[in-house]
């Protein structure tokens, strides 16, 4: 889960905290613009296919309570978008660095478990 401390914040309202690793400190914050500040944030552009990937992320902590690591993230993406989407490489494209944890902190979920 997100640390509650505010490290900083997003905008300059100074309403949308962040935690010291980027993810919000208030989940109920999230909406679509707030991820597309998150994502000019990180210099990242969100297309159709990023927007994709986030709602099933989304649908995923719903369902599990949990934003999932890369194993599990891998797989529901294949579960919901099919076989060409649901590889690693795909979603490493999308979002350089560490998918899982890019994606979650975008989706304005918290860092998930199995992630350094």
């Amino acid at each position: 889960m997100s640390n509650t401390r505010i490290y900083r914040y997003l905008d300059s309202n100074n309403q949308i905290g962040l935690d010291p690793e980027g993810y919000l400190v208030k989940q109920d914050q999230w909406s679509k613009p707030v991820a597309e500040m998150l994502a000019d944030d990180e210099g990242l552009s969100l297309t159709e296919a990023h927007w994709e990937i986030i709602e099933v992320v989304r649908d995923f902590y719903l369902r599990y309570e949990m934003a999932p690591s890369m194993r599990p993230l891998v797989k529901a993406v294949k579960n919901a978008l099919g076989e060409e989407k649901g590889k690693s490489i795909y979603l490493m494209a999308l979002f350089p660095g560490s998918p899982a944890k890019r994606i979650a902190r975008l989706a304005g979920l918290p860092k998930p478990t199995n992630c350094l």
